[in-house]
């Protein structure tokens, strides 16, 4: 939707693959038809139209180009939105594709390098096992606007700082999920049952349901580079976030403290116990949360009776501790507990990273107060750190 200057870059970059497998895109223009008789709305109409033609004439890529925006063809009421584009997208492609291909899900404005898909390929054919990706990735710096590439890695740093935390506690939910940056085969895609087509948060549920199926991988060779730019396109992700970080507004996207995952870790540990049923989970933080947020008196003994072993005990655990039911944990903690996001960032740096710490970063400074070059050093840091822990769980 409204990118007719970033979509041509992005074919470009898939048009100059090089040794990969045999592949075809899957465009969808889109926006809601109520656009063409709002004069505000207009405009994107207008664009989308010139992308249209962009695609008709393009000839560097075999391409399947779905209209959802022309007049008459857009979205109505409230099926609309990028969960119900990558929808149909999906739905078109099980149409053509065999259950072994892959589906390899970008954004119109996300970079990719030469030897991206021969790399998911690569990964695929040497992890049969393997059902989906969740591809490491990248912002390249803006390197005309200052503020939006500081609101851009401050964002970066909230994600990479939320990731490692889950990582480093050995969750089976540590991972990052952008639209841009997921690959998966059809057949796992079928088994789920296809994505969830919310406004926003469609790719975390995506990705939370290929956890939970097994088989999800975190690490690549290559990773995307997606645009990191201002948007008020969807309720919240990286452009909302961006657009209010600009204005120096982050509420919503804390920087955590370690602390609020320790008593996730504890339960993690104290899971054999729980399987023979000797705690009381009202001592026990993260678990009275998960008991609490259930209308089921005890729901570990109720698991306990639905399955076989431990494993599937365990399995059933993750089942319901799941990532979302970690982020509104973290976030009733965060709340309950508030560590300042500068204490909290300069401990977990050093906690994780002693050697790789930069000398300026500070517990008394706000990331406002750092340059942007210095900003960049740490998100670089927490990217290869986090990069070293992905690798791990692959």
């Amino acid at each position: 939707m409204d990118e007719t200057d970033t979509l041509p870059a992005t074919l470009d970059a898939l048009a100059r693959q090089e040794h990969h497998p045999p592949f075809e895109v899957y465009v969808c223009v889109n926006q809601p038809d109520s656009y063409w008789h709002d004069p505000d709305k207009r405009p994107v109409c207008e664009r989308n139209r010139q992308t249209l033609e962009y695609l008709r004439h393009y000839d560097l890529l075999t391409l399947h180009v779905i209209d959802r925006s022309s007049c008459g063809c857009g979205w109505t009421e409230k099926k609309k939105g990028v969960g119900f584009a990558r929808k149909v997208l999906f739905e078109k492609i099980f149409e053509d594709a065999d259950s072994g291909d892959i589906i390899v899900s970008l954004d119109a404005d996300t970079y990719v390098n030469p030897g991206y898909l021969c790399s998911v390929a690569d990964n695929f054919a040497q992890h049969p096992s393997m059902n989906a990706l969740a591809v490491p990735y990248y912002h390249k710096l803006n390197t005309v606007d200052e503020v939006q590439s500081r609101a851009m890695l401050r964002y970066e740093i909230y994600m990479r700082n939320y990731a490692i935390n889950l990582l480093k506690i050995n969750s089976p939910y540590g991972f990052t999920a952008l639209g841009s940056a997921i690959a998966m085969r059809v057949a796992a895609l079928r088994k789920i049952g296809n994505i969830t087509p919310l406004q926003s948060g469609e790719d975390f549920y995506l990705v939370q349901k290929f956890c939970k199926m097994g088989g999800l991988s975190l690490f690549n060779t290559e990773c995307v580079y997606p645009a990191g730019r201002y948007s008020d396109r969807v309720p919240f992700g990286t452009g909302p976030a961006m657009l209010h970080g600009a204005q120096g507004v982050w509420e919503s996207y804390p920087l955590y403290s370690h602390r609020c995952f320790s008593p996730i870790e504890e339960a993690y540990r104290l899971l054999p116990v729980l399987y023979e049923n000797r705690i009381a989970v009202e001592d026990h933080d993260f678990l009275s949360f998960l008991q609490k947020d259930d209308r089921k008196q005890d729901i570990w003994e109720d698991i306990r009776r639905n399955v076989s072993d431990y494993d599937h005990f365990v399995k059933a655990f993750h089942q319901k501790a799941d990532g979302l039911r970690i982020l509104q944990y973290v976030r009733a903690s965060n709340k309950q507990h508030p560590v300042d996001e500068s204490v909290a960032l300069y401990e977990n740096v050093r906690l994780w990273l002693p050697e790789s710490c930069p000398p300026w970063l500070s517990s008394c400074h706000p990331l406002s107060e750092y340059s942007l070059m210095q900003l960049d050093e740490l998100r670089n840091i927490l990217f290869e750190a986090e990069n070293r822990l992905r690798k791990q769980y692959h």
